[in-house]
């Protein structure tokens, strides 16, 4: 694999840091040196100058939207944004179900649904996980009936899905639905797109440990659904889901902002004097040798993407690595701020009490607790190793 950029990319990756520091919203920039939650204006501030540049999809298609990123300057875009602290682009519309969209639906569904989602003004959300069926996920409950009647072919769709994240903000979801009970678990399923203005939809907030609003349950009752909302065949959403699955997973990796985290970690470690202890250092070390032998690993599915091949077995590698990485990155920050992480997260989030410590040290314990998360979502990482398991060992 060669490694050296050209002078093509060089350029490339000075105009985009060049725009980053000419034109990222200065009140987003201060509300997040602030440490302050983030809301759905403040993602769409940011996603809306993008979009007028034409970089909101780095990697959709140019018939669609995209920009004609290849797969170095996708990869560019994505350190420059990371070194950068840019908020980042919210992956439920762009990087999760538009794909679906464009390679499954009709052309109809796609000029309805992806110009509108490029331009950020239809906010996303995932309907996969249920209360008994996370990691298991084909055993969903959630009932699509389909029937017709004077308004048309539509499903009545009945149940109830969690941990959907930012559905409070949500104007449309993608959701996977049984239609046929009858059918083996995964040949019963459909993927359908429901307005989350409909009668009978639900938003409740999940608090988590952080103190955060960022999941919900969505409770579904009675919900009328056109069929023309479907995408691709009836019983058929289990070949949509583990496209889209593929795609999440190698975003979840995360690899340029863990890099960035990294070099926070770092400057903790100096300023907490603990720059010079061998354990902690080790540890360092460590972890920067997994992070550098993941970015290659990325770097070879970007080229497999290149190449015309879709995500492969690479994509579950980047997954389980990548979100480890997260969290180990967490537990050094936690560790470097010791007691100062301390204090109550809500306490803190609420200005009940006020900063104790170094400024980094207020969002170590949230930002640990937050991260747990990820070694789950998008597929375990124990589902992730069965995923392994039979597509590169044949076991």
């Amino acid at each position: 694999m060669n490694l050296d950029f050209s002078p093509e990319d060089i350029a490339f990756r000075e105009s985009v840091r060049a725009f980053i520091a000419a034109e990222y919203p200065a009140d987003l920039r201060a509300k997040q040196d602030r440490g302050e939650e983030l809301g759905k204006e403040d993602f769409l501030s940011w996603h809306r100058v993008l979009a007028r540049k034409g970089w909101i999809a780095p990697g959709w298609p140019v018939e669609y939207g995209g920009p004609g990123f290849t797969s170095t300057q996708r990869y560019l875009f994505g350190e420059e944004m990371a070194a950068a602290d840019a908020v980042p682009i919210l992956p439920f519309g762009i990087n999760m179900v538009s794909p679906v969209i464009y390679t499954f639906g009709t052309p109809e569904q796609k000029a309805r649904f992806l110009p509108p989602t490029l331009a950020g003004d239809i906010w996303w959300c995932q309907g996969y996980s249920e209360p008994g069926a996370g990691s298991d996920l084909a055993s969903l409950k959630t009932r699509a009936v389909r029937g017709a009647d004077a308004d048309g072919d539509h499903y009545v769709v009945n149940g109830q899905k969690t941990w959907t994240t930012l559905a409070q903000y949500a104007d449309w979801g993608f959701f996977l639905v049984r239609t046929d009970p009858d059918a083996k678990a995964q040949e019963g399923i459909s993927f359908l797109l429901i307005d989350m203005k409909s009668p009978g939809v639900t938003v409740r907030p999940i608090i988590s440990l952080d103190g955060a609003h960022e999941v919900n349950e969505v409770w579904l009752e009675d919900v009328r659904v056109p069929a023309e909302n479907r995408i691709h065949e009836e019983n058929k959403g289990w070949t949509c889901a583990k496209f889209l699955l593929a795609h999440e997973r190698s975003g979840i990796a995360g690899v340029a902002r863990s890099k960035r985290e990294l070099e926070k970690v770092q400057a903790i470690a100096e300023a907490e004097g603990l720059a010079d202890d061998p354990v902690f250092e080790r540890r360092l070390a460590e972890l920067e040798i997994d992070l550098l032998a993941l970015e290659y690993t990325e770097l070879r599915t970007l080229a497999r993407e290149s190449a015309g091949k879709g995500p492969g077995p690479e994509s579950s590698l980047l997954k389980i690595k990548g979100t480890e990485i997260q969290q180990r990155l967490t537990e050094l920050a936690l560790d470097a701020a010791g007691a100062y992480a301390l204090p109550d997260a809500r306490a803190l989030r609420d200005g009940n009490l006020g900063p104790i410590g170094p400024d980094y040290a207020g969002r170590a314990a949230p930002t640990y607790f937050n991260v747990r998360k990820t070694s789950i979502y998008g597929g375990s990482n124990e589902i992730q190793r069965n995923i392994i398991a039979k597509m590169v060992l044949g076991l």
